[in-house]
């Protein structure tokens, strides 16, 4: 087979200044960022959570979103979960899912109807994207508090396969989703966390001694394990739950991929509220050990399990080992634990410099990005609290939250950069759902969030000098269409970065599923090695900034030109 790659400018922007032998001159990045979410047309999106004075548990929670190439443009376009009701007296109008288009000159259209998305009611939850019939286009699985939903891409509408594929589950509260090539055979499968056994007719009074009722805390149910759901490859699912060991204990809110210990063979991590985190290692075989306890990640310094939210997984330094983030429930620390090698992590919070600013904050979602393509990652938190007056009960928390931007100052510590950077990020909010994405293909990285029974928000990165970048796209031949699992790495001198792709994460949410690498002040990356689940090994050698590669497996050729 002849070599291929596709290479594409996009955006190259100017702004540093270079030296006579064409290195970058030093210069210090500025992070800022603009709400654009009115102008790129997302305005009319609200999140509703059904909330009439029943105090019904689920109201809390809020609802994910997620990047989506539903068409298969090479843009980005928006998938938002907007909540959902009760009663047949609740507006008859809100819709469960939002599809907007990109229209590729930074505005979005709503095309919810045009996709055949319109229809549904159901109380959603979350979203979590991938190929799973490896058609070549985006498909998505949708969790919701009864039965979920699968939706096969048709040329960019979709149809509700669930049932057909037998993967709707039963009437559970479910909530993070995640496709994940398990045993490596070229098609995805699905993990999909539950949380609690919550439902009207068990809903628990709950207050603070004087009758008024008050939203419940998840101590009071009990979790609801989780699903598992093997992909057959031929459009249909078995439920492999209970042979994989992948059932749990319940009170999941988020799940990631992460080959900790690179064997090959992808593991799962999950958030748990109030349960003991698991990390799920793949034995090879179809089944899995959770040695989250043995680990390290399961429970705090002092033994006991925190409110896990959102969760993430990324490569923070250079040394090659893994990083667990994890948002956690106020007067809790985000969980930040570092591989350290033979199976163990240790909770860095503290020593990071994350650990005491986050304390009095409420995460939910959160993930691990290049915020300023310097090279490392830097972390984003988006913090809302569940009690609309906790304030009246409690000092120094509140209901609205500002999120965090924790910038990696590579020597293992991180600074909180929310304030020095200003609006939008110092607008409190009750955020839930995050991800990122390079929506308008400027080679930086932008933001979506959306609040509990709110709005949406679209951030645009404004991070001036404007930095140099390249991004890899995925397409795998014997490995799963969309290339999750794959690992990208890319070389600058003897410093290296490190990214996986994902489908799910953060707190129901899903980011773009291309990856972005920052080169800081250099000009070129060396090399990019690209390792695909199946085994095989892709080399690009002398990439320069401001381009993308679209990596096709078993494709690659030893030089790109101009």
């Amino acid at each position: 087979m002849a070599a291929f790659i596709v290479v594409a400018f996009i955006g190259c922007r100017q702004g540093n200044d270079t030296t006579p032998d064409g290195s970058a001159t030093t210069e210090e990045s500025t992070i800022q960022f603009s709400n654009v979410t009115a102008s790129a047309g997302l305005g009319e999106f609200r999140h509703f959570n059904g909330a009439q004075g029943q105090k019904w548990f689920p109201e809390t929670m809020g609802s994910g979103a997620g990047f989506i190439d539903y068409d298969s443009d090479g843009w980005q376009d928006i998938l938002l979960v907007g909540g959902g009701t009760w009663t047949e007296e609740d507006p008859s109008d809100v819709r469960s899912l939002w599809l907007f288009r990109n229209n590729g000159d930074g505005t979005f259209s709503d095309r919810t109807l045009e996709t055949s998305l319109a229809e549904y009611r159901d109380y959603g939850m979350g979203v979590a994207v991938a190929d799973y019939d490896n058609d070549g286009d985006d498909d998505f699985y949708y969790t919701t508090i009864d039965r979920n939903r699968l939706f096969r891409n048709d040329g960019g509408r979709f149809v509700d396969v669930s049932e057909d594929a037998g993967v709707a589950g039963g009437s559970l509260w479910s909530t993070a989703a995640a496709f994940t090539d398990v045993d490596r055979d070229g098609m995805v499968d699905l993990y999909v966390g539950n949380y609690v056994n919550w439902s009207p007719e068990n809903d628990v009074l709950c207050s603070r001694g004087d009758g008024v009722k008050i939203y419940c805390t998840p101590q009071l149910y009990a979790g609801a394990p989780a699903y598992f759901f093997r992909n057959l490859g031929d459009g249909v699912f078995e439920d492999a739950t209970v042979r994989s060991n992948l059932g749990g204990a319940g009170k999941t809110l988020g799940a990631v991929e992460l080959d900790f210990d690179s064997d090959g063979w992808p593991d799962i991590v999950v958030a748990n509220d109030t349960n003991p985190d698991h990390l799920f290692r793949n034995e090879g075989d179809g089944t899995f050990e959770d040695v989250g306890v043995v680990s390290g990640i399961a429970f705090d310094e002092h033994g006991r399990a925190r409110a896990g939210m959102g969760i993430d997984a990324g490569y923070v330094d250079a040394d090659g080992h893994p990083t667990i983030v994890v948002g956690n429930f106020s007067d809790e620390m985000i969980g930040f634990y570092k591989y350290i090698g033979n199976g163990i992590f240790v909770d860095r919070a503290a020593a990071s410099q994350i650990g005491r600013t986050s304390l009095r904050t409420l995460t939910f979602g959160l993930f691990l990005f290049d915020v300023d393509l310097d090279g490392d990652l830097d972390l984003f938190a988006a913090n809302g609290h569940v009690q609309q007056d906790i304030e009246t009960v409690r000092d120094n928390t509140t209901y609205r939250q500002v999120p965090h931007l924790f910038e990696n100052r590579g020597d293992g510590t991180f600074e909180d950069v929310t304030t020095t950077i200003g609006e939008p990020l110092t607008r409190p909010m009750v955020a839930r759902g995050a991800a990122y994405a390079d929506y308008d293909k400027d080679g930086d990285l932008d933001v979506l969030l959306t609040e509990n029974d709110g709005p949406a928000h679209l951030w645009r990165n404004e991070t001036s000098p404007s930095p140099r970048f390249i991004r890899v796209e995925t397409t795998g031949t014997v490995s799963n269409m969309s290339g999750v699992g794959a690992t990208v790495t890319v070389w600058i001198g003897d410093r290296s970065q490190r990214r996986s792709v994902r489908a799910g994460g953060s707190y129901l949410s899903q980011s773009e599923l291309g990856l972005t690498f920052g080169l800081g002040e250099s000009t070129m990356a060396d090399s990019v090695l690209v390792a695909w689940p199946s085994g095989q090994r892709d080399l690009y050698y002398e990439v320069t900034a401001g381009r993308t590669i679209v990596a096709v497996e078993s494709q690659s050729i030893s030089m790109l030109s101009d």
